[in-house]
């Protein structure tokens, strides 16, 4: 479904942009997805609205037939969030140890203490920590947003797949300067104070 309009009080996630991840050999070039992932943090941080930042740090413990068994932690120097994000205070920092930021995490319920109704997400991979986001905002009752110039992938079929198949049945999609865009619209009423 095309961008048609973002809520009040919407929120950013920003999924695994972290050092041990971004040397990936990507469909895009990372720098863009970077740099238009920061464009959307700098415009959400100026509205006061919240500015999740997820990092993975483990698998889930169940065998899968690709890696290895049980669950594996990863390095905290692989883990760190890039500083291109500039984190800040008064973001959300979330921790996952699955594909997405919130069946393992408490960022449901964070989310809905700060009344927030909306979630656009950005960041990598898209067809594993963006795309089991987005499903498990959606069912959790979200409205969902994807940002489809902020995200890449390892593969273009997966990437595609995600963009054609899946994202148009758990939200709607758009570029990051049109989300900007309806985030700027004054009649939101979203405090720039």
């Amino acid at each position: 479904m095309p961008l048609t309009t973002l809520d009040p009080n919407t929120a950013l996630l920003v999924i695994d942009l972290q050092k041990g991840l971004v040397n990936g050999d990507f469909i895009h070039p990372i720098a863009e997805v970077i740099h238009r992932t920061r464009a959307l943090i700098d415009v959400f941080r100026t509205r006061h609205l919240p500015v999740v930042l997820v990092n993975v740090a483990g698998r889930a413990p169940g065998r899968t037939e690709q890696g290895p068994r049980g669950g594996t932690s990863f390095s905290e120097k692989w883990t760190e969030l890039l500083p291109q994000l500039d984190q800040q205070p008064d973001d959300i920092a979330v921790t996952k140890r699955s594909w997405g930021a919130f069946a393992t995490t408490d960022l449901e319920r964070r989310l809905k203490a700060r009344g927030v109704t909306q979630v656009v997400v950005t960041g990598i991979v898209t067809s594993v920590g963006v795309e089991a986001t987005a499903r498990q905002a959606y069912e959790q009752g979200f409205h969902v947003t994807l940002a489809l110039d902020a995200m890449t992938d390892l593969r273009e079929e997966a990437h595609q797949y995600c963009i054609r198949n899946v994202f148009p049945r758990v939200g709607e999609t758009g570029s990051s300067p049109e989300i900007i865009s309806l985030l700027e619209e004054p009649e939101r009423g979203v405090s720039a104070s």
